[in-house]
C-alpha cells in the first residue's frame, strides 16, 4: 500500500508540473515568449531545472540501470576539464557505465579553450549556446554558431575556442581503424542538411557525418511534431547516446517509461528495446549518437 501511494505521489508532481510547454513549477523569470529565446535555450534552461526543484528535496528523474540510463539536469555535475583551459564540464556517459564512447558538456568562459583528445580518440562537437571558433594546426579557424558542428578524426591537431560564455555538447570515442578508409576532418551545420528519407516512419531525419566506411559513428538530428512517435520498437546492436534539445515526451527503455524534456540525456545500451513519442505543443527535437560501418565483433 505504501508503494501505490508513492506512485501517486510522484504522479501528482508531473501532473501540477505541467504547463503549456512542458514542466514548470515555477516561474523562470524568463520572457514565455518562445520567438525571443535563443534556439535550444531549454538545454541550458530546462523548466525543471535545479532552482525550480528547491522544495523537493532529494528529487531527480534521473536513473542508471545496467541497459539505460536517464540523466536530467538536476544532477549534472560540473568540474574542471582536464587539459581544457576555463571551462568546466559534466561527464554524463563514459565507459565506466557500460558505454564505448563519452559524452560530456562543456562551458566554455572568457579565454576558453580546449585540450586535444587522448592518442587514437576522435572527437565530435555541436554548438548548443554562444559561439567557438576551431582550428587545425595549420592555423586555419572557423567560427561555428549554433546548431553547428565539427568531426575532428584521431590524432588530428586542433584548438576549440571562445572568448564569450558559450555550451558545446562532445562526443568522443577511440577510432576503429578500417583498412583504406581514412576520415576527413568536418564542420557544418544542420540547416545545411536534407532531410532524409526514413520509410515507415513520420519523423525527419538528417545525418550530420557521411555514411561512408571512414567514419565508425554518425550523428542523427531527428525531428517530431507533436503526437508523432517511432512506429518501429527499435532493438538493434547499436548503443546510443541522446540530448533533447527541444521539446518533451515519454521515452520507453526496456520495460521502463519515462517524461523526458530539452536539456535530459539518455544512454542505451545495445539491445535494449526503445521508443518515443513526442507530446506538448512544439517539436521535439533530438541529437543521437549511434555507432556504424563496423561489425558488432
Amino acid at each position: 500500500m505504501r508503494s501505490i501511494f508513492a506512485i501517486l505521489f510522484i504522479l501528482g508532481l508531473f501532473k501540477h508540473a505541467f504547463s503549456e510547454e512542458g514542466y514548470c513549477s515555477a516561474p523562470s523569470g524568463l520572457s514565455t515568449d518562445a520567438k525571443a529565446k535563443p534556439l535550444y535555450w531549454k538545454v541550458d534552461t530546462p523548466t525543471l531545472s535545479p532552482v525550480h526543484l528547491k522544495d523537493l528535496p532529494g528529487f531527480t528523474r534521473s536513473v542508471y540501470k545496467n541497459s539505460h540510463a536517464l540523466i536530467s539536469p538536476e544532477s549534472h555535475v560540473y568540474g574542471p576539464l582536464p587539459d581544457w583551459s576555463d571551462t568546466t564540464g559534466a561527464y554524463l556517459i563514459s565507459p565506466e557505465m557500460g558505454s564505448h564512447f563519452l559524452m560530456y558538456l562543456a562551458k566554455l568562459k572568457d579565454n576558453s579553450r580546449s585540450g586535444l583528445p587522448l592518442p587514437g580518440v576522435e572527437r565530435f562537437i555541436f554548438v548548443l549556446q554562444g559561439t567557438v571558433t576551431v582550428t587545425n594546426a595549420t592555423g586555419v579557424s572557423q567560427l561555428l554558431k549554433v546548431d553547428s558542428y565539427a568531426y575532428f578524426p584521431p590524432n588530428f591537431e586542433h584548438s576549440i575556442e571562445s572568448d564569450a560564455l558559450g555550451t558545446i555538447v562532445v562526443f568522443e570515442r577511440r577510432y576503429s581503424p578500417l583498412a583504406n578508409h581514412i576520415p576527413e576532418p568536418l564542420v557544418g551545420s544542420t540547416d545545411k542538411h536534407p532531410l532524409l528519407e526514413t520509410p515507415g516512419e513520420i519523423f525527419e531525419l538528417r545525418k550530420l557525418i557521411p555514411t561512408t566506411l571512414a567514419y565508425d559513428f554518425n550523428i542523427h538530428i531527428m525531428d517530431f511534431q507533436p503526437g508523432e512517435f517511432l512506429n518501429v520498437k527499435e532493438v538493434h546492436y547499436n548503443q546510443h547516446g541522446l540530448l533533447l534539445l527541444e521539446g518533451q515526451g515519454i521515452y520507453r527503455l526496456g520495460d521502463s517509461w519515462y517524461p523526458v524534456q530539452a536539456g535530459d540525456v539518455i544512454w542505451m545500451a545495445p539491445f535494449i528495446p526503445q521508443w518515443y513519442a513526442a507530446l506538448g505543443k512544439t517539436r521535439t527535437r533530438y541529437l543521437i549518437y549511434k555507432d556504424a560501418n563496423r561489425s558488432p565483433l
